[in-house]
């Protein structure tokens, strides 16, 4: 499980009715259908569950809580930025109406005159697009593109959906895989609506309003588009590795780790996955470096431009971009910034 950016997770959680992880891009995949529930092996849709309920104890009503989510102060000097790692899906509960967020989370939204997205919200709505343009083939694509024991089992994997079978023969192997992974959030229950930037984007709009990107969505577009084959293939076979409830487990604990908020130990968890799932660790490693690392690089670059004296920019990034030793927070000590949780 790899980390989709923003936009392409919005589109391909669009295909599938459903977002993507806290690494890869969000992105919409047009023609793409939603799975009938139980259609596919392994990708059932879990039952929809409203948000919990506050309950009461003798001393009166319990009030429900926030996910704690992995969220950091870094500073150097006058100059501050606050980092927030996000789930491009999620569920209700992790939201309450009352309070979306920790007290310290809301009062650096209110604290900063700009909020930093993956991609702006101008861009993240015509990125199906660009997904259209560079992921879909006019024709039966995918099963040439790929070894044909590779497409044998992606076939099997789609074997009760043919409508979403036919879909996915028009699509290059990034875009395959980022479609399963999308099946998986899907499967787990999660949803696109409560991914952690529509949710911060509905608290910080009644006050401020200043949004930008850290990146354009041809630079997003392009960590994926300039992949080889081979890198496309190994994507593609990690994810069917497992069987669809190994992926929905992950899906789960990624979830779980994101609650708690630490970014290391969401690091620390993404690296043993990556370890376990590789077929070729080569290959794997320099996916991770285009799709993950470089993108980091160019994120705090943009921060930087963005930052100023006395003038706090509030970030929100995959979490998955956030801890380790190549993560966003090391990149900034590196810079010269102190860095604390929040």
């Amino acid at each position: 499980m790899r980390v989709a950016p923003s936009g392409l997770a919005y589109a391909a959680g669009a295909a599938a009715n459903t977002p993507a992880q806290a690494g890869r891009p969000a992105v919409t995949v047009p023609g793409v259908p939603t799975p009938p529930p139980a259609s596919l092996p392994g990708f059932h849709t879990a039952p929809s569950l409203p948000p919990a309920t506050p309950g009461s104890t003798a001393s009166g009503p319990v009030r429900a809580q926030p996910a704690r989510m992995p969220f950091y102060v870094a500073t150097r000097g006058t100059t501050t930025l606050y980092v927030l790692g996000t789930l491009h899906v999620g569920d209700p509960n992790d939201y309450p109406a009352t309070q979306p967020f920790r007290p310290q989370i809301l009062a650096a939204l209110a604290a900063s005159p700009t909020l930093a997205l993956e991609l702006s919200p101008d861009e993240l709505l015509v990125s199906q697009d660009d997904v259209s343009k560079y992921g879909v083939c006019r024709h039966d694509c995918l099963p040439g593109l790929l070894p044909e024991p590779l497409w044998h089992k992606l076939a099997m994997r789609l074997r009760g959906n043919p409508a979403a079978l036919d879909a996915i023969k028009k699509m290059r192997p990034w875009l395959a895989s980022l479609v399963v992974e999308t099946y998986d959030s899907l499967s787990a229950g999660l949803q696109t609506e409560y991914g952690s930037e529509a949710q911060l984007q509905n608290v910080y709009l009644k006050t401020r309003g200043k949004i930008v990107g850290l990146e354009t969505l041809p630079q997003q577009m392009r960590a994926f588009t300039n992949l080889s084959l081979a890198q496309q293939r190994e994507m593609l076979a990690q994810d069917l590795v497992q069987t669809p409830a190994q992926n929905v487990a992950d899906v789960h604990a990624l979830h779980r780790l994101w609650q708690v908020g630490d970014a290391d130990a969401i690091a620390a968890w993404q690296a043993a996955k990556s370890e376990n799932l590789a077929r070729d660790k080569r290959v794997s490693d320099s996916i991770d470096n285009r799709i993950v690392y470089e993108r980091n690089r160019r994120f705090v670059s943009r921060m930087l431009q963005i930052a100023a004296p006395n003038k706090p920019v509030f970030v929100a990034i995959g979490a998955l971009h956030l801890g380790g030793p190549k993560g966003v927070l090391q990149l900034l000590r590196q810079r010269g910034f102190v860095v604390e949780p929040g």
